[in-house]
């Protein structure tokens, strides 16, 4: 064996035995769903809330399991407490709760220990990870060969950065705003995620708290224009 040889990575990419799993002729196969082996990405989609991450993101599952491509869906905090992807128009699907000592690249590792092919990964609510679990993601990426599809908000309710979020900014292959419209009161597109408590914006607490956008909900989010936003104007009041 020469020095290179012994020197040389390991490939991750080849879960299962192929014709060739050396290091270097890994660059030129292909996975088992056909694709070319170290084409994977890490690809962020981000909007304010009712623009419809979730629904992308059970889009984008349903199109590549459609082409014979094996995924897991991921989520952390979904609206409904429970280990599911839920949409506002009444899409669900189930899903694997990333918790905080949850290693994404543990959990396909051990998928493809018991057999099982995962080609992707669809994390929702990804604002709400944690910035090693986005580092995760990349080293999925690079190093096993698994995309990783990503979707949540950017700015939480301070109009700050997610942790997590600024690490998809600073790390993702694509970043893309989801085109969903979604307005302000007054008609303007609506850019920032307000809490509202009591009736009023309210700019202090734990940077995240489980809440909706109906009016019922002890804890609601109302998407703001930043001018209405800045000020704190909810609009006319039904």
């Amino acid at each position: 064996m020469t020095d290179d040889a012994a020197t040389a990575p390991t490939c991750l990419a080849r879960p299962f035995a192929g014709p060739d799993d050396s290091p270097g002729g890994c660059a030129a196969a292909r996975g088992l769903d056909g694709r070319p082996l170290h084409a994977a990405a890490l690809k962020f989609f981000w909007g304010p809330m009712d623009c419809g991450k979730s629904t992308m993101a059970l889009q984008m599952n349903y199109n590549h399991a459609r082409q014979g491509r094996r995924g897991l869906v991921t989520t952390r905090i979904d609206r409904s407490l429970g280990p599911q992807v839920t949409t506002r128009i009444g899409l669900a699907h189930s899903a694997i709760e990333v918790t905080d000592d949850l290693d994404l690249r543990a959990l396909v590792r051990g998928r493809w220990d018991e057999g099982v092919r995962v080609d992707y990964l669809i994390c929702d609510e990804a604002s709400f990870y944690t910035v090693e679990h986005v580092e995760q993601m990349a080293e999925l990426v690079d190093s096993y060969d698994v995309d990783v599809y990503a979707f949540g908000l950017a700015t939480d309710f301070r109009s700050c950065l997610f942790p997590a979020a600024q690490r998809l900014f600073e790390l993702a292959d694509e970043v893309a705003r989801i085109q969903v419209e979604v307005l302000c009161w007054c008609g303007r597109e609506g850019l920032l995620n307000a809490r509202v408590v009591d009736g009023r914006v309210v700019r202090e607490g734990a940077q995240v708290v489980i809440g909706d956008t109906v009016d019922t909900a002890d804890v609601r989010y109302q998407v703001l224009c930043r001018r209405h936003y800045r000020s704190g104007d909810l609009g006319p009041r039904g």
